[in-house]
């Protein structure tokens, strides 16, 4: 009987380490295109003669599309319990757009195809994020460790992409993302299905209409919702024109690689050691440090600092973005009830990362062109909007779930594995 336990045992840590290699291994590649898209992209428009408000129409469109087809796309692999196959399908999707787009000419052509590419590459996210929780809630895997494998890829395609784009100019930046969505493509067929049901796995992990009305329903949530989307959209400035405004100011694209570089390593190390941060702060906590540096940040963008004061700003980017992020999906795992944590993932990626940041990538547009440097006052502002919703959680939330899901209630309560006491005790 020993031996049969121990033979158990080292299966699930088998299991446990090909399924953390195997969303990690994902998570690098669907960064490829992240983190040349995000920085490279508004070049590669601009290269092609939109202008600046034309540019952020085509960034910010994806934003406001997503809020019907990220939800129903979620919903659709929430029933089916295959979210790895519908990432598979939507990657295949994604790199013929990206072929598509590479080829054609205008702004009108651009957009139908950037849209098809966009909201294929962005709705891959959060049904991303729900096969990496799973893992948390199966095997007690870190979130933080295999999401950072995501921002290292940012860090290297960044760095590559700057120098390429330098040397061979902005034509380049199309061909870079087909190779990027096609690796993507490939990893996206090695993603593992959903851990096995343990003890603390009731039927109340099924989607439920009456947890999606709770959870749309529930003040905190929304508020959650504003003050993550707040902190969020006020990257819409620097995601659209920050590399535009770099080379106004004279900044090569070498040395903006090297500060998106600089960024996303100080939010790497901040997924390194992300169990141990939540330990100590707890998300709502990190929620407000990112939401404090956000306006920090944007205020000192505004004006126009030089290239050796933007090396400490960029390290904020570990707060700004990287804590907010961590904060969510935190919350949302300690504050929503399994039954809905899929959906309030796709309302996390729709409404706070997507309707607000699209509302903010279109007022960037003539922002920048009226105001230039000055228009980082207005992420200033919404950024300290975002502290003061978050403030209102912090004083709000219990720490507990926001509703007992229905199906919960009646379940005779589980006796937990190992790896679910961790995850229960808010340890990863």
């Amino acid at each position: 009987m020993a031996y049969s336990n121990a033979q158990t045992g080292r299966q699930g840590a088998d299991d446990a380490r090909s399924y953390a290699f195997r969303v990690s291994l994902f998570y690098a590649a669907v960064f490829l295109i992240y983190g040349f898209n995000v920085p490279y992209l508004p070049l590669w428009l601009g290269w092609r003669g939109l202008t600046d408000a034309e540019i952020a129409i085509v960034t910010a469109a994806p934003f406001f599309l997503r809020l019907a087809v990220t939800p129903a796309v979620a919903v659709a692999a929430d029933h089916a319990g295959r979210h790895s196959r519908y990432i598979a399908v939507l990657a295949i999707i994604g790199l013929a757009a990206a072929l598509v787009l590479s080829g054609v000419q205008g702004f009108w052509p651009i957009l139908l195809a950037s849209l098809v590419f966009a909201l294929a590459t962005m709705t891959i996210m959060p049904l991303t994020e729900t096969v990496a929780i799973g893992g948390v809630r199966g095997f007690g895997l870190d979130y933080g460790r295999m999401r950072l494998w995501g921002s290292l890829t940012f860090i290297a395609i960044g760095a590559a992409g700057g120098a390429l784009v330098t040397s061979a100019g902005a034509w380049v930046i199309l061909p870079v993302l087909v190779a990027a969505a096609a690796v993507t493509a490939a990893a996206a067929f090695m993603l593992p299905r959903p851990p096995p049901r343990d003890a603390t796995q009731t039927t109340g992990t099924h989607f439920s209409w009456r947890d999606v009305y709770l959870l749309v329903r529930s003040p905190l949530f929304l508020i959650f919702l504003f003050a993550t989307g707040a902190v969020q959209g006020a990257h819409a400035m620097f995601y659209t024109f920050g590399a535009l405004h770099w080379s106004a100011q004279g900044i090569s694209p070498a040395w903006a690689g090297s500060l998106w570089a600089v960024a996303v390593s100080a939010e790497v190390l901040l997924f390194a050691y992300s169990a141990s941060v939540l330990r100590v702060l707890g998300p709502l906590q990190l929620l407000l440090a990112g939401a404090g540096a956000a306006v920090v940040r944007w205020l000192a963008m505004s004006f126009d600092p030089p290239l050796a004061l933007l090396f400490p700003l960029q390290l904020l980017h570990a707060f700004t973005y990287g804590a907010t992020h961590l904060a969510a999906v935190h919350f949302i795992h300690r504050a929503v009830p399994a039954a809905a944590a899929g959906t309030a993932q796709s309302l996390y990626a729709t409404v706070a990362a997507g309707l607000m940041m699209g509302v903010a990538t279109l007022a960037s547009g003539p922002l920048y062109g009226a105001m230039a440097g000055l228009a980082y006052l207005a992420p200033f502002a919404l950024a300290l909007t975002g502290f003061i919703a978050a403030f209102v959680i912090y004083r709000k939330w219990d720490g507990d779930a926001l509703w007992v899901s229905a199906p919960m209630m009646s379940a005779p309560p589980p006796t937990p594995t190992a790896p679910a006491a961790a995850v229960q005790s808010g340890q990863p």
